[in-house]
C-alpha cells in the first residue's frame, strides 16, 4: 500500500508542477495581449488550469504526502532532517501557489500592474524548488 500511495503522491506532484509551470507562462502571453477577446480567453483558462488542475493537484500532493509520513511514523518524521527542509519548501511552494492564485483575480478584475517580464521571472522560481525537492527526496542527505 505504501508505494501505491508513493505513487499518486509523485502523479499530483507532476500534476501541480505542471501548472505551477503552465500558469506563469499563461500570465506572460495575457499581459502582452491587446484585443479583448483574447484577455477573456485567458481569463478563462488560467481559471480553469488554477482551479481544475493546480489546486486539485497541490492538496492530493500534500495529502497523500502526509499519508506517506502517517505510514513512516512520527518517529521517523521527526529525526529526518531532510524531510524538514522538504517541507519547508513545499510550505514555501503553497505560498507560491496562493500568489498565483491572487494574481489570477488580478488578471480576472482586469487590475494586473505587472507586465510580461515580471511573469518571465516568476516562471523560474518553481523550477528552483523543484531541483532541490527531487535531490532531497532521492538522495536523502543525512544533514
Amino acid at each position: 500500500m505504501y508505494l501505491w500511495i508513493k505513487a499518486l503522491h509523485v502523479i499530483f506532484m507532476v500534476t501541480w508542477f505542471a501548472g505551477l509551470f503552465y500558469l506563469p507562462r499563461l500570465f506572460v502571453y495575457h499581459a502582452t495581449t491587446q484585443e479583448s477577446e483574447g484577455r477573456e480567453r485567458f481569463k478563462i483558462m488560467e481559471r480553469k488550469l488554477f482551479f481544475g488542475i493546480m489546486t486539485p493537484g497541490a492538496v492530493l500532493t500534500v495529502g497523500f504526502g502526509l499519508w506517506l509520513m502517517v505510514l513512516r511514523g512520527g518517529d521517523w518524521a521527526a529525526t529526518t532532517s531532510w524531510l524538514h527542509i522538504k517541507l519547508l519548501l513545499v510550505a514555501i511552494l503553497v505560498a507560491y501557489h496562493l500568489y498565483l492564485g491572487h494574481l489570477v483575480t488580478q488578471f480576472k478584475n482586469d487590475t494586473n500592474s505587472h507586465g510580461h517580464v515580471y511573469y518571465r521571472w516568476l516562471n523560474e522560481f518553481p523550477v528552483l524548488i523543484l531541483v532541490i525537492v527531487v535531490l532531497l527526496a532521492v538522495i536523502k542527505p543525512i544533514l
